[in-house]
């Protein structure tokens, strides 16, 4: 499978039709400010599709580096039904030094309606010295308390927060907009107005990161990590 300004306004999940579970955040969270309930019309589930920051696209292909260390994050022709709904198949690769270090495969989906995607889960293998030695924050959506979380809205609102993760004790990512206006120069090209969403845990309350988004590309920058190259990977079977 990282400027508070109020609340999260309606528009934001208007697929979504939700709000904060009886103004309560999920076990394991900490204050109900944060969208954490999510409800979409079972006929407006797709598993393809693509919003302004996040393509949902067989064969779209992001590679983002920093010094050893590389992801490579490709949308997969394949799809999964993860909680009765069929979900993309989007792998993440991380190698170190041209080691394998992880593999994910993350499981989403998006309403039609109002392009958000939803984030279904993700079985993870990780690696040391070629060999598979942990799944540590694996969850799908169904399993247990586990349930959808918001990846990204169609239309993000500056400020507002919601969770990407509900999985209780596992998995519990939340993303907080902070800016819709920052331009980031990389090895890919210069990106302007690109979105800048800060991500934190409950389970781990010091931890702080921010990923930045281009319009039409999608991710630019994860942690230290920043966007290579990007485009529909022909070569691949879709």
């Amino acid at each position: 499978m990282r400027i508070f300004l109020g609340v999260v306004a309606c528009s934001l999940l208007a697929c979504a039709g939700a709000g904060f579970d009886d103004g309560q955040a999920p076990d394991g969270a900490a204050g109900g400010d944060w969208t954490a309930r999510f409800s979409v019309d079972q006929e407006e589930w797709l598993s393809s599709g693509k919003n302004p920051y996040f393509i949902l696209e067989p064969g779209y292909r992001l590679v983002l580096r920093e010094g050893d260390e590389e992801l490579t994050i490709t949308v997969l022709g394949e799809t999964r039904m993860v909680d009765g709904i069929e979900t993309r198949v989007v792998e993440e690769r991380e190698t170190r030094g041209g080691h394998l270090v992880e593999i994910s495969r993350n499981y989403f989906a998006i309403c039609k309606r109002t392009d958000d995607v939803f984030y279904f889960g993700e079985d993870v293998d990780i690696y040391k010295d070629g060999a598979v030695v942990g799944h540590e924050g694996a969850w799908l959506a169904g399993v247990g308390e586990a349930r959808p979380g918001l990846m990204m809205p169609g239309q993000p609102l500056l400020g507002s927060r919601y969770y990407q993760e509900v999985a209780p004790g596992v998995a519990m990512d939340r993303a907080r907009i902070v800016s819709a206006s920052t331009t980031l120069k990389t090895e890919a090209g210069e990106f302007r107005n690109c979105l800048v969403i800060e991500e934190t845990t409950p389970l781990e309350p010091d931890a702080r990161e921010q990923k930045i988004f281009a319009r039409g590309i999608g991710l630019l920058k994860d942690g230290s990590l920043t966007l290579v190259r990007h485009g529909m990977d022909e070569s691949r079977d879709r």
